[in-house]
């Protein structure tokens, strides 16, 4: 699909799931709820998902070491900030990941930086659905039955096809007849990923692996902090159920996941004993707190370029 297209996609899915939202809530009450957040909470939230960036950047060293690259952890946090940056503000949530790898080529190689780049987000991506499962016997009563086949199925899926996509021999022996991007030769996704894994190491994702959990522990950190915001107590183990499906919508053509998720919201927090303004509200909250948050890599993006002509 053409760049325009598709942006135009992720725009028009945006606006109409936030005017479906609107039909559905008063947005006076959403704003009222919201200027009723407690400052020392989002204060929190915002702390929280900062240093989240310094402990992915950290993960991302880790697998950039198993390839022997030696690029300062300072480095790496500059360019985990600014990608969030553009991850936030670009209409799509992998941007950032793109100007991350083509940044990372001033101090590596393009395959490792690329490669890397993307093993990174799927060690994440896989020790959540890890966490996820292991929650399942610790969820609240409370917690609809309905949702426990997505959560399981989700969880289930993505870890599996993670691990197939990590392993690589089953996709190199079955994927010679998988189009472009998919197949395992050439320069496509998944050959850079089964380059970068060979390359790594399994030391290196082992130790990507458990970096992610700490990470994975702040991620539902900040979705409790932004709830304790809005006077909201919520369980934790029910986040960690429910927070894989908020992940995988951000795959939704949108702009960050701004409309679809605002939709699932209701579903997904009802066995909470949240009201769908309350969930909404936690939903647009954390949204926003992000976009905020992402700034810092927008000032140190600019005071990286005012930086480099001195170079």
């Amino acid at each position: 699909m053409p760049k325009r297209l598709s942006t135009l996609l992720k725009i028009i899915v945006t606006v109409a799931g936030m005017a479906l939202v609107l039909r559905q809530v008063d947005p006076a009450t959403i704003g009222q709820t919201l200027l009723q957040a407690d400052w020392r909470w989002l204060l929190a939230t915002f702390l929280l998902f900062n240093a989240s960036l310094v402990v992915r950047a950290y993960r991302w060293l880790l697998l950039l070491r198993g390839l022997h690259s030696p690029v300062r952890f300072g480095r790496l946090v500059e360019l985990y900030f600014v990608g969030n940056f553009f991850n936030t503000f670009l209409p799509t949530s992998f941007g950032g990941d793109v100007v991350r790898a083509y940044e990372a080529t001033q101090d590596v190689p393009a395959g490792v930086a690329a490669g890397t780049v993307l093993v990174d987000r799927l060690t994440g991506l896989m020790m959540l659905f890890i966490m996820s499962l292991l929650a399942l016997p610790f969820r609240p009563g409370s917690f609809p039955p309905n949702l426990l086949p997505y959560v399981v199925a989700v969880s289930v899926v993505g870890l599996v096809g993670g691990i197939v996509l990590l392993e690589g021999s089953l996709i190199q022996r079955f994927g010679r007849w998988l189009p472009g991007p998919l197949s395992p030769f050439g320069d496509g996704f998944v050959a850079r990923t089964l380059a970068a894994v060979q390359a790594c190491g399994w030391r290196a994702i082992g130790g990507a692996l458990l970096i992610s959990i700490l990470f994975n522990l702040m991620l539902v950190g900040w979705w409790w902090t932004s709830g304790r915001a809005l006077g909201l107590d919520l369980n934790f183990a029910y986040l960690l159920l429910v927070i894989p499906i908020l992940s995988i919508v951000l795959l939704i053509p949108s702009i960050g996941g701004l409309g679809p998720r605002e939709l699932l919201a209701p579903t997904l927090f009802a066995g909470a004993h949240l009201s769908p303004t309350q969930a909404y509200s936690l939903s647009l909250l954390v949204f926003g707190l992000q976009r905020i948050a992402s700034l810092l890599g927008a000032i140190w993006y600019a005071w990286s370029a005012v930086r480099k002509p001195a170079r």
